[in-house]
């Protein structure tokens, strides 16, 4: 039974693998390059046939520039999208002033929206 349930779990890890690698436009050769391993090994561990080790699993996340909650929780209600990561990730690249104007802008625009919204409803 713990074989079964190896294998499921196997095929899962796989198919999210394939999945992410489509997303990206790669071939099973491109990310198999990437990371060290035989296309062959790769296209295994895409069918859930071969285990794939938690250090191959780290440089296929490091080509993906994931992490591994990204990894497993990527449909979870409200996790953050990748266009939302990238605006925080910007956001702090900036110095505290500038992050306080972006911030009084936010709510800015919030206020705008909600007065649009508003007259938009009343009439």
């Amino acid at each position: 039974m713990l074989t079964a349930k190896f294998k499921k779990q196997s095929l899962l890890v796989g198919s999210r693998i394939r999945a992410l690698r489509k997303d990206r436009d790669l071939t099973q050769a491109d990310l198999a390059g990437r990371i060290g391993i035989q296309q062959s090994d790769l296209c295994r561990m895409e069918n859930g046939e071969y285990k794939v080790s938690l250090e191959t699993l780290f440089r296929i996340l490091s080509v993906f520039e994931m992490n591994i909650a990204e990894f497993f929780h990527e449909d979870v209600v409200g996790a953050m999208k990748d266009r939302d990561a990238e605006v925080l990730r910007q956001f702090h690249r900036l110095n505290p002033r500038s992050q306080e104007e972006i911030l009084d802008f936010m709510l800015f625009k919030l206020q705008l929206e909600d007065k649009l919204s508003t007259t938009k409803k009343s009439n």
